[in-house]
């Protein structure tokens, strides 16, 4: 077994499904349990810092709001500064501000104008992959601030939701690591 294989056993098996939430015919995927053990949230620290150090990031993006709680200590372990990217109206001064579509209407997000640059390689980090469309409007906004996307990683991408697909164009070659694929 690869040491990826034995920290994707290990993540899985804290990861509890939760079926009909939020709404009937769902099964949630429940990642708490696995913030709550100190190893597997450690293994899958430690993974997505190496991740994002061998595709060569100089910051960490973390989306609201799991992706602050992956992102945030994800940067600390690979040395590198931690970039929030929140829903419109939550960061005072001056921001970038990027919307997107949702499957009933639209949403936007912002990150602070100053907190990103040239030269900047941006690993995106967040809990699960699913329509793509937050992770989508995050690299349009990242690259308006001229900045580069290293890549985008979760701990879980939904196959069936198509996000994959959706992201190809946006991540213009950049990396998609995805840890476990349901």
């Amino acid at each position: 077994m690869t040491e990826l294989a034995g920290v994707t056993e290990l993540l899985l098996s804290r990861i509890r499904d939760v079926p009909d939430y939020p709404k009937p015919g769902v099964m949630f995927k429940d990642i708490t349990p696995l913030l709550a053990d100190p190893a597997a949230f450690t293994a899958l620290t430690e993974t997505l810092a190496d991740l994002s150090v061998r595709h060569g990031a100089t910051k960490i993006v973390g989306l609201e709001a799991r992706g602050f709680i992956l992102g945030a200590p994800v940067a600390l372990r690979a040395g590198l500064g931690f970039i929030p990217v929140r829903k419109a109206g939550k960061l005072p001064g001056a921001t970038l501000r990027q919307s997107y579509d949702l499957e009933y209407g639209s949403a936007e997000i912002e990150v602070h104008a100053e907190d990103l640059a040239a030269g900047d390689r941006v690993m995106v980090i967040d809990d699960v992959l699913a329509t793509g469309g937050t992770a989508e409007a995050a690299m349009r906004l990242i690259r308006r601030a001229d900045a580069e996307i290293a890549g985008f990683a979760v701990l879980m991408e939904l196959l069936s939701l198509g996000g994959r697909q959706r992201l190809q164009t946006t991540l213009e070659g950049a990396v998609l690591e995805a840890l476990i694929t349901v």
